[in-house]
């Protein structure tokens, strides 16, 4: 054969965006490994900082640069941004878990920055689903309620990890307070008294603490998990099955599947979506985005 006529295997372009408020202190920089695997796994690279209100840069890049993959490094907040820019792409997205809370990483079993960045060879892809809530992309979980003031308080803590967020779990117990929420979803219409919904497209929060044990990423629906009003005694027992995945028995919690929903409060309530405070509403709407975005997952995921 002509070598004029030896096709010329391309490298794969990866484009890194990275969340530098994420990451802690650290042995090592991430740029450094960056730099290590691109060398080792022969991909080319181009690195976009993020520095607040980041979207359109962020797909300025990605349409100069051309890549295959867009790698976000950061928390669940920088995994949703970058997902929503991915959504019915022929663009991968790869996650490096580089945040104080990174719940979607464990929940496709992604532990740590070194085998996230393995992934990038030796990983496979795999189609998951979206949720559109109230126009925001949601890949992990939202909710209102409970969960949602904690994260609001957390967000204005300059400390991160599990003690800060159990810190202000426990303030919000003194303070619990209980909505009545109008449930339209599919063709039902049901009305609960509840504490708090999560919208839950995954499984698991990055504590591990698993809120919906029927979570399946590529099933073409989403859970609304409603906590009821409960005894403060009965938390421990709440938070136990939590961890061990049998929330579902709890006599206060109730598992809803379905694929669109209309949820209106009595009263308004903060919303949280994938970590990030979207502010108080009355009412939520959600409908399922199935298997629009493309992501990498350990080969045995």
């Amino acid at each position: 054969m002509d070598q004029s006529q030896i096709p010329v295997k391309t490298r794969t372009k990866v484009l890194f965006v990275i969340n530098p408020k994420s990451g802690s202190a650290r042995d090592y920089t991430l740029k450094d490994l960056i730099s290590e695997q691109a060398e080792t796994q022969n991909f080319d690279f181009q690195i976009y900082n993020m520095s607040g209100n980041d979207e359109a840069g962020i797909s300025t890049e990605i349409k100069r640069f051309g890549p295959s993959i867009v790698a976000a490094a950061g928390g669940d907040g920088t995994v949703k941004l970058v997902a929503g820019l991915l959504a019915n792409t022929e663009v991968t997205l790869a996650i490096i878990p580089y945040g104080s809370a990174n719940g979607m990483a464990k929940e496709l079993n992604i532990t740590d920055v070194d085998s996230a960045l393995d992934l990038l060879s030796k990983g496979k892809k795999k189609k998951i689903d979206l949720i559109d809530i109230n126009k925001e992309i949601c890949i992990h979980l939202a909710d209102v309620g409970l969960n949602a003031r904690v994260v609001k308080r957390f967000q204005k803590d300059p400390k991160r990890g599990k003690f800060t967020y159990a810190k202000h779990l426990f303030g919000e117990m003194f303070f619990l307070k209980s909505y009545r929420f109008h449930i339209i979803h599919d063709d039902h219409v049901i009305n609960r008294k509840g504490v708090s919904i999560t919208f839950a497209n995954a499984m698991k929060y990055g504590t591990g603490a698993i809120i919906n044990p029927h979570g399946i990423l590529d099933d073409g629906k989403f859970e609304l998990v409603i906590v009821k009003p409960f005894p403060r005694v009965q938390l421990l027992s709440i938070a136990w099955k939590m961890f061990i995945g049998k929330l579902h028995t709890s006599d206060y919690v109730e598992i809803i599947s379905c694929k669109k929903a209309c949820i209106i409060s009595n009263r308004k309530t903060t919303l949280q979506v994938d970590g990030e405070v979207i502010g108080k509403v009355k009412e939520i709407n959600l409908t399922v985005m199935p298997s629009v975005l493309t992501v990498l997952v350990p080969a045995d995921f």
